[in-house]
């Protein structure tokens, strides 16, 4: 059920609307009432809480690795044991929300990430702390989707939904910088399960709200679950992970790595197969031949993957490297997070200015050059170097999430609409999922850590510059504002 801007009469768009929670009143003239601003509210504070949960474990990873016993080289998985299944889940969640409802499934997904986030808290071996990310990473694959869907089902199309969608992404971006920076702090003085902890009473506060202020909606047409596409995709990306994973450690000598390899390979194909028989697939594939799709989503993954290596190896180089505290690692990242506050207000303009395919193409290449610039930092100082190259790298890679989001949605049909946005979702998560697999163990299984993060560093760089050059050339040469 949508909010009115201008009456207080209520109107069907593509929801129903059921169940005990009441849509947020009407505002006038197009201004948030106060129900709404509570309603906003909660959207706003689990979306934050999914986006505290990426960035505020990784100051903490090395003393959480020497406290539960986690080798330097699968400190990774605390990362990619919650990205995995978040990005794998979030499509099938998405749908399934759509069908019985989404603000039950928004309550369950809390729930779940309250849990899990308690069991992390109180995790006693790395199984049970793996246990709690992946359990979080689930809760994630319900909160994202079906919060968003409210958000979009409460608030109508127009300058409200503009004003909401806004603040909401305004607070996704605070939550990983706040999320940085809280890390450090209480790694440093309580240590880091509080980091756990602060995710679990977060829950705990939205999901006492949620239940009296949210509508309740699904749509009319109920549409039918993609189990097969699902399965096959998230068996796919998780045996492909752990096989390269685990070739970056061992090599490509085990039989685990290749029996993993091909496995993934052939879930993959198997979920390309599904998405080209079922009625309602998880990803339209017909979608993807278009090129500013295709290439759009290229580039979001490469920007998504490559930057989150960056940050992770970064982590290890500042604290196991230099010796900085989790506190001090903590307001490196603090002040990348400002900086990407500040390129997220200026690349509206920058895109209206040049265009969006213009704008992703320059992102990607600055956020090359900037990583390549890392290579500058020493094995006894660079803290300085360090700060203001991943800082400016941070605001070509956040011209480049939002330049590539447009890219991919600009001139579709409102009726596809929610494929193209489903797509650029998918490829933030799955870019999330793959980076720190892929890349990050060559840094930490290397005799020296320093000479592993140059390595990475340097792979990374050359990965990003290849992306702008192939985008360029992929996208054709169209150059008119998106």
């Amino acid at each position: 059920m949508a909010i009115d801007t201008h009456t207080t009469t209520t109107t069907t768009t593509t929801t129903t609307t059921t169940g005990s929670g009441a849509a947020a009143p009407a505002p006038a003239n197009d201004r948030l009432t106060g129900r709404a601003k509570l309603v906003l509210f909660v959207l706003c504070a689990a979306q934050f809480m999914v986006a505290l949960d990426f960035s505020v474990l990784n100051v903490a990873l090395p003393a959480l690795g020497k406290d539960l016993g986690l080798s330097r080289s699968a400190l990774q998985w605390a990362v990619t044991a919650f990205a995995l299944p978040s990005g794998g889940f979030l499509l099938l969640f998405g749908r399934i929300a759509d069908l019985y409802g989404r603000k039950k499934l928004f309550l369950i997904g809390l729930t779940l990430f309250g849990a899990a986030s308690l069991l992390a808290t109180l995790a006693w071996d790395p199984a049970s702390f793996l246990a709690g990310r992946a359990l979080q990473g689930l809760g994630a694959a319900v909160i994202v989707p079906t919060g968003m869907s409210l958000l979009t089902t409460t608030f109508p199309e127009g300058p409200l939904r503009d004003k909401a969608i806004g603040i909401s992404g305004t607070l996704l971006s605070l939550g990983f910088t706040i999320g940085m920076v809280l890390g450090g702090v209480m790694t440093d003085t309580l240590g880091w399960r509080s980091t756990m902890a602060l995710l679990a009473v977060t829950a705990v506060i939205v999901l006492a709200l949620a239940p009296g202020l949210l509508p309740e909606s699904r749509t009319p047409d109920r549409p039918r679950l993609d189990v097969p596409g699902a399965v096959t995709v998230t068996g796919g990306l998780l045996a492909l992970i752990y096989s390269l994973s685990t070739a970056a450690q061992r090599g490509f000598g085990g039989v685990d790595v290749w029996g993993t390899l091909l496995a993934g390979l052939a879930l993959l194909v198997a979920f390309a197969v599904a998405e080209s028989k079922t009625p309602a697939p998880l990803v339209s594939l017909p979608m993807l031949k278009r090129r500013t799709i295709a290439w759009g989503n290229f580039a979001g993954l490469v920007t998504f993957a490559m930057m989150s290596t960056v940050i992770f190896v970064l982590t290890l180089y500042l604290q196991e490297t230099l010796g900085l505290s989790s506190f001090r690692t903590g307001l490196v990242f603090g002040v990348q997070g400002a900086a990407s506050a500040l390129a997220g207000s200026y690349a509206p303009k920058v895109i209206g200015r040049f265009g969006a395919r213009r704008t992703l193409v320059g992102s990607l290449l600055g956020q090359g050059l900037l990583t390549a610039a890392l290579l500058a930092v020493g094995a006894e100082s660079g803290a300085l170097v360090a700060t203001v190259a991943v800082s400016v790298a941070s605001m070509f890679h956040l011209g480049a999430i939002i330049s590539y989001g447009l890219t991919v949605t600009s001139g579709v049909p409102d009726e596809e609409q929610g494929l193209a946005t489903g797509l650029v979702t998918t490829t933030q998560q799955v870019g999330l999922t793959i980076g720190i697999p892929l890349l990050g163990v060559l840094a930490t299984t290397q005799a020296s850590l320093f000479d592993g993060v140059r390595t990475v560093l340097a792979i990374d760089a050359a990965i990003v510059l290849a992306a702008a050059a192939l985008v360029g050339l992929g996208l054709g040469g169209r150059t008119k504002k998106a």
